[in-house]
C-alpha cells in the first residue's frame, strides 16, 4: 500500500475534500479521480491552486468553491519539511496561502511526504517562502532582513512571479528556526505579508512513504 492509497482509505462517500498542490498532492488527486471514475465514491473537491483545479477537472473530480463548501471533512496535501511535532514548512510549490486557508477550513489535515522531508528543526533545508502584496515588496524585504533572513523575490522567465492571488513570493534564506511559532507571529506582523510557509499546529496526521513508490508507510499523529 502506498501513502496515496492509505490516504484514500480516509475518504468516505459524500466527503468535501481539500485538494493540495505539488507532486505528492497531485499523485493523490490522480488516484482519487480513478476511484471516482470507477464509481466507488462521490465527493466534492476544493482545490488549493489553479494548477490543482485543472488537474482535478482533467481526472473527473467535481469541484466546489470554498465559499459554498463550508467546513471540509479532510484535506490531503504535501509538505516541504516536517518536524517531530508535525509542524510544517510548505510553499515551495507557490500555493502556500490557499493551502493554509483550505487546511484551516478542514476538520482534518493529512500530509503526504517522503522520508527526505523529515527534519529535526524547521528551516533545515534553508528556505522559507513568504507571500507578500506587490506594493509592500520593498518594505517586506527590509523587515525580513532585519529579522536575520535573506529574502529573494522569486522569478519565472525573468519576471517577478505572481501567485494565484496576484501576489509575490519572497524565498527567505534561513537557518534552522529555534522557535517557529514565534517567528510566524513576527512575520505576520509585517505590513504586506499575506502568509508564510510555516504551518504550526495544523497537521493532524503525516503519512511518510519509503521504498519503491512509497509502498512502505509510516503514520504519525499529532499528540494532543
Amino acid at each position: 500500500m502506498t501513502i496515496y492509497e492509505r490516504a484514500m482509505e480516509m475518504i468516505a462517500d459524500g466527503f468535501r475534500v481539500g485538494l493540495g498542490s505539488g507532486r505528492a498532492a497531485s499523485a493523490f488527486v490522480r488516484l482519487l479521480g480513478e476511484r471516482l471514475r470507477a464509481g466507488r465514491l462521490r465527493i466534492q473537491g476544493v482545490p488549493t491552486s489553479e494548477a490543482t483545479a485543472g488537474l482535478a477537472r482533467e481526472v473527473g473530480i467535481p469541484l466546489v468553491a470554498l465559499a459554498d463548501a463550508g467546513e471540509l471533512d479532510i484535506t490531503v496535501d504535501g509538505a516541504d519539511e516536517v518536524d517531530p511535532r508535525l509542524d510544517l514548512i510548505k510553499g515551495y510549490g507557490r500555493a502556500l496561502v490557499r493551502e493554509k486557508i483550505v487546511a484551516a477550513s478542514s476538520k482534518r489535515l493529512v500530509i503526504l511526504v517522503g522520508e527526505e522531508k523529515l527534519v529535526e528543526r524547521l528551516g533545515s533545508r534553508g528556505k522559507l517562502p513568504v507571500e507578500v502584496v506587490p506594493f509592500a515588496l520593498p518594505l517586506c524585504q527590509r523587515r525580513l532582513m532585519k529579522l536575520g533572513m535573506r529574502p529573494f523575490a522569486y522569478e519565472e522567465n525573468g519576471k517577478l512571479f505572481r501567485t494565484d492571488n496576484g501576489n509575490h513570493i519572497l524565498d527567505c534564506g534561513i537557518a534552522p528556526i529555534p522557535d517557529a511559532a514565534a517567528l510566524d507571529c513576527d512575520l505576520n506582523l509585517i505590513p504586506g505579508v499575506v502568509g508564510t510557509g510555516l504551518f504550526i499546529g495544523m497537521a493532524d496526521e503525516v503519512l511518510i512513504g519509503t521504498g519503491d513508490d512509497f509502498r512502505q508507510v509510516e503514520e504519525r499523529r499529532r499528540k494532543l
